[in-house]
C-alpha cells in the first residue's frame, strides 16, 4: 500500500497547525447566562494528511481544567472532511463530516450529539471553523432547533501564539 499524498483539502488543514490561545464565549445552563473562558490549543500535523489538536480550558465548574482532543482530515473517497472531537467534560464522541465553502475560508463540520432538552435524544450540531488570516480563526458552534433553524451557543476566537 502506498502512502497517500496530500491534496488541496489536506493542505488547507495545515494552516491550523501551531500553538493557539483562545477566548470562548458560550451560553451555558438553562438560565441562558453567557460565560467567557480562556484556553490554549496545540495543533500538529500527521504526515500532512491529518491534524490533531489538544486543547485545555481552565475554569470548569469544579475548578478542574477541561482537556479536549480534535482530529481532522479529508477523505477523497467521501469527498468530505472527517474527524472527531472528545473532551474530558463529557462522554460523547463527536463525529464530524463537513465541507469547505466556496470562499475557501469556512469549514462547516456537521455532527450529532445529545439533545439539550432530553438526554435520551440526539440532535444535529455543527461546528464552523473560519480562517480569517494566518494568525486568527474562529470556531462557532450551533445546534439545530426543532423548527430547523440554527442556534449559535458558542463562539471562540483563536489567536496564534507561534
Amino acid at each position: 500500500m502506498e502512502f497517500a499524498k496530500p491534496q488541496q483539502q489536506h493542505q488547507w488543514l495545515q494552516q491550523l497547525v501551531g500553538d493557539w490561545e483562545y477566548t470562548m464565549t458560550a451560553v451555558m445552563g438553562e438560565d441562558g447566562a453567557e460565560e467567557t473562558h480562556k484556553g490554549t490549543e496545540t495543533v500538529r500535523s500527521l504526515g500532512g494528511l491529518w491534524i490533531v489538536g489538544e486543547g485545555t480550558c481552565p475554569g470548569t465548574e469544579d475548578g478542574a481544567t477541561g482537556v479536549n482532543m480534535l482530529t481532522l482530515g479529508y477523505d477523497p473517497a467521501q469527498s468530505a472532511f472527517i474527524g472527531t472531537w472528545v473532551g474530558s467534560m463529557m462522554t460523547n464522541m463527536w463525529i464530524y463530516r463537513g465541507q469547505l465553502d466556496s470562499t475557501g475560508k469556512i469549514l462547516t463540520l456537521d455532527t450529532t450529539g445529545p439533545s439539550w432538552t432530553d438526554p435520551a435524544k440526539t440532535q444535529a450540531y455543527r461546528d464552523i471553523v473560519e480562517v480569517v488570516d494566518a494568525n486568527t480563526r474562529y470556531l462557532r458552534s450551533e445546534t439545530q432547533q426543532e423548527d430547523g433553524t440554527w442556534n449559535r451557543f458558542m463562539t471562540s476566537k483563536y489567536t496564534r501564539k507561534s
